[in-house]
């Protein structure tokens, strides 16, 4: 298949160089000009998608090799191009930064892999000539990535601007799309994850029009939608593959509900569009405003920042409790990082307590650094809800919070831990009744299991009681064997395949 699209990816030298800023900049000011975009963040970023999805008006997907394979980079990247104008895409970190000396998984083989043109905006702090010499050491390092233009950010002045401009044009033979000068008062301030999310932020609205104002005035946009335009016709494989992956739609339709608030909502939109393809009916709810959780039949607690908000979760205990009782019921949940730290039994942030769902007998406690940062590599070796032992899984976990020393040596966990942290460096993975809580984030187009298993276990649920009769010991009905946990009640088990 051979299509044709207007791309670019913004990329930097290093991280904090402003690429975020930039990028939603330029995203706002196509969309203001009429442009149906379609934004991209490479990696597994949630904070900086949610600000180019705000920009552009559509949501934003992540393109992340080690998490979604070649095959899921492609089928994502297509799904997205119908009605469109064009493609743009931040990368994260320095251009050829990856997770290991060969730069696997950068910025800079995604361009190749998407034959996407490069945009290297260069922080100009503090540094003249130099930055040509950067410049052009990146285009002899891998030649094949196509530096098609360059941004200059923080710029001192008109003489600091003329001399880098002609320095980088002269020697690099790139144009100079833009030299936007230092900005004083950060309409995107940071804190410990990076920038502050669009749902913390009370200005974000106004945030999002400063950067567009910003790049309307000190980059050419015109240009570098040629640029865009400019990109060769992209060749993508056979995805037939792909599709088939996903089984078909049932006629039964589940309810699956997730908490989307501003404590929590880290939810890649590939898993939730997984779910829907699969024929669940979602259900959105909130653990800070609704007082219960509503008639569900499987759920989904993403991350977030739970320490942020700890004393409003703390104070809706009818939803606690909600959630409590519907747990002990044998409701499927699956939970990721601020999910996880959402059903311990409390939440210790500078030194305040503050009571959770209660699902797990743990403390959390927020730390200064961070506990884990990184990719993911993840073994499955304890039968559980979701997925079967000596499974691999490839995802990512960034948390400040650890428990309690010790607290997790008498709960169940399902995952060795390859690469990372996890609960303690060496497990992650708590498992309670129909409950499957983790550190790490896993993407449905890698983790492909992952959607299938949370709808088989919400239709399980849903359609129990009509089914089975309990008396304590494994039932086998249609191939499909129930393992009763230790209460040997229904509302303790899982069903694996034969």
């Amino acid at each position: 298949m051979v299509i044709v699209c207007p791309r670019v990816v913004f990329s930097a030298l290093r991280g904090n160089s402003g690429k975020t800023f930039l990028t939603v900049g330029v995203g706002a000011c196509l969309r203001n000009r009429g442009k149906r975009i379609v934004p991209f963040k490479k990696g597994p970023d949630y904070i900086d998608a949610a600000w180019l999805g705000m920009a552009t008006g559509r949501p934003c997907h992540n393109l992340d090799v080690f998490l979604m394979e070649r095959e899921g980079v492609f089928s994502s990247f297509l799904a997205r191009l119908p009605q469109t104008d064009g493609v743009l895409v931040e990368g994260n970190r320095g251009l050829f930064d990856g997770m290991n000396r060969e730069g696997s998984y950068s910025t800079a083989e995604l361009a190749k892999m998407l034959q996407m043109p490069v945009i290297l905006i260069v922080d100009c702090s503090m540094t003249t000539r130099t930055a040509a010499a950067m410049l052009l050491g990146c285009q002899h390092f891998d030649p094949e990535v196509a530096i098609k233009g360059v941004i200059l950010n923080r710029i001192g002045g008109t003489r600091h601007e003329t001399i880098v401009r002609s320095a980088i044009e002269d020697s690099c033979g790139v144009p100079v799309l833009g030299a936007v000068p230092r900005i004083t008062g950060g309409a995107f301030p940071g804190r410990h994850m990076g920038l502050v999310p669009p749902p913390e932020h009370l200005g974000a609205s106004l945030a999002v029009a400063e950067a567009a104002r910003i790049a309307a005035r000190y980059i050419d946009i015109d240009r570098l939608w040629e640029v865009a335009e400019g990109s060769p016709p992209l060749t993508l494989p056979d995805l037939k593959g792909e599709e088939a992956a996903w089984p078909a739609c049932t006629s039964r339709q589940p309810r699956i509900g997730f908490i989307r608030d501003s404590a929590f909502w880290f939810y890649y939109p590939d898993n939730l569009e997984a779910l829907e393809r699969l024929g669940a009916s979602l259900v959105e709810c909130s653990a800070l405003d609704d007082e219960e959780l509503p008639p569900i039949d499987a759920l989904y607690i993403g991350g977030g920042f739970p320490e942020t908000h700890a004393e409003s979760l703390a104070a809706n205990v009818s939803f606690r409790r909600s959630l409590h009782e519907a747990v002990e019921r044998g409701l499927p949940v699956y939970a990721e990082c601020g999910g996880l730290m959402y059903l311990g039994e409390k939440l210790i942030v500078k030194e305040r307590t503050f009571p959770m769902v209660g699902v797990f007998p743990l403390n959390f406690v927020l730390d200064r650094r961070p506990q884990g940062h990184g990719y993911t590599i993840l073994e499955v070796d304890v039968p559980n809800p979701y997925f079967p032992t000596g499974e691999i899984l490839h995802g990512h976990e960034f948390h400040y919070s650890h428990i309690l020393d010790g607290e997790e040596g008498s709960l169940t966990l399902a995952l060795n831990v390859r690469r990372g942290y996890g609960i303690n460096g060496r497990k992650d993975g708590l498992c309670y009744k129909n409950v499957l809580a983790t550190y790490s984030h896993l993407h449905a187009s890698g983790a492909k299991r992952w959607a299938s298993a949370l709808f088989e276990q919400a239709l399980f649920y849903k359609d129990r009681e009509d089914k089975l009769f309990w008396e304590g010991r494994p039932i086998v009905v249609n191939d499909v064997q129930v393992v009763t946990g230790n209460s040997g009640r229904p509302d303790a088990c899982f069903r694996q395949t034969l």
